[in-house]
């Protein structure tokens, strides 16, 4: 990945298992200064995760905050992703399709941009990475960065 700063570049996050300072810590030991959250809907459960609060204790912590709506995975192709390994597949080529939409497009440049500058975290909640459409928002993102390298 062509960086112009160590400590530039793009990492996945899940909040499963986690308390909130808990973390913050992480973000902070991974140098994370821009998280985007993935999330369809923004809301959680879990104290402190849902947007508002979240995006305020972010800010707190120095670290940046967006939500990007447009890479959520529909509520219909979840299960699928802790499904078996056919389901698994199945769910992951549904949701790589919806990334080849346009806005889905402008917002994995947006975060390929950002990548270049600085360190962000893609978030979502599922602690493995694999069984979350995030993978594959990852996978969209780094292809960009590599593409740089040739531009």
């Amino acid at each position: 990945m062509f960086t112009t700063d160590r400590r530039a570049g793009v990492t996945g996050v899940g909040y499963e298992g986690c308390d909130l300072d808990g973390f913050i810590r992480r973000l902070h030991r991974e140098h994370v200064t821009l998280l985007i959250d993935v999330r369809l809907n923004p809301i959680s459960r879990k104290r402190g995760f849902s947007k508002t609060a979240f995006s305020a204790a972010l800010a707190d912590a120095g670290i940046g905050y967006e939500h990007m709506r447009e890479l959520g995975n529909p509520k219909w192709n979840r299960a699928g992703f802790a499904g078996s390994p056919v389901e698994l597949g199945t769910s992951r080529g549904i949701y790589a399709q919806s990334l080849g939409g346009e806005d889905a497009r402008e917002c994995l440049e947006r975060i390929a941009r950002a990548a270049r500058q600085e360190r962000v975290a893609v978030m979502c909640f599922e602690a493995d990475e694999h069984r979350c459409h995030r993978d594959l928002v990852l996978e969209a993102v780094r292809e960009r960065l590599s593409c740089a390298i040739w531009v």
